[in-house]
């Protein structure tokens, strides 16, 4: 992480950062550890299903895809680390795909995010004559304008209303699927498509940029340890959870 010197960015980990990043990833085993209890064992939990479910589940991805693109310019080795991600995006797929294809995560939030932390090494350097205000301003109305794209909708104004549709000869195959255009057979149970989702990202990105330009939050701060912890090893913590989670709930569920 880094913090303004007067003269320099240096590095050092912001703790707060990494308080946060656990924080969500405890959010997300307990969600997950639920929706292995309804959809794989079976239980009878009509509340999952509701909206209430609906806004925790969106939390958890907007907070993971906004921390990413405001982490992206503190880290070093951008490309290794989009790689990485990347890789445990296919590892994921690969997995899903192997043992429960009922199941599947094709373009999942790893896919997402390596895509992403790889678009930015190209992008960035364009991105820095881009003022931060209006590179946040921007991504926050693309993101809402793209919201619904992968539904071939733009621009949610009411309830049921659009500012316009799209043509449907855009959602072909896969490729058009990981752009944000899936086709009808297309089917993932944690689809984050490049839209509408990089404008978040980047909107990250631009926050990181304001509070730069600013240095109105300290960097560094007070560890919460089980929290910090977590947080600096956010990527094996997700790829190992859900078959710790699956396996502790195969025990509990075969001995009740």
């Amino acid at each position: 992480m880094t913090r303004y010197t007067g003269k320099k960015w240096d590095v050092r980990r912001w703790a707060a950062l990494d308080n946060l990043r656990g924080l969500t990833l405890l959010s997300m085993i307990l969600y997950h550890a639920c929706w292995d209890m309804v959809y794989l064992f079976g239980a009878d939990w009509g509340w999952y299903r509701s909206a209430g479910a609906y806004v925790w589940q969106q939390s958890i991805c907007w907070t993971f895809i906004l921390l990413s693109g405001f982490c992206w310019s503190l880290g070093s080795r951008p490309v290794r680390r989009g790689l990485e991600v990347f890789a445990g995006g296919l590892l994921v797929t690969a997995v899903t795909l192997l043992f429960m294809p009922e199941n599947r995560v094709v373009f999942g939030v790893l896919t997402l995010l390596g895509t992403c932390m790889l678009l930015m090494v190209p992008l960035e350097r364009g991105l820095r004559r881009v003022p931060a205000w209006a590179g946040l301003g921007g991504s926050a109305v693309l993101f809402w304008l793209l919201r619904h794209v992968n539904r071939g909708l733009l621009g949610r104004v009411g309830l049921n209303t659009y500012l316009a549709s799209l043509p449907a000869g855009l959602y072909r195959n896969p490729a058009t699927a990981f752009l944000g255009f899936p086709p009808a057979d297309f089917f993932s149970t944690d689809y984050f498509s490049l839209l509408p989702w990089f404008f978040l990202f980047l909107a990250g990105y631009f926050a990181n940029r304001l509070w730069r330009d600013h240095r109105r939050i300290p960097a560094g701060g007070t560890r919460v340890p089980v929290l910090s912890a977590l947080g600096r090893c956010s990527l094996p913590v997700y790829l190992l959870h859900q078959p710790v989670v699956y396996g502790l709930l195969w025990v509990f569920f075969r001995n009740t």
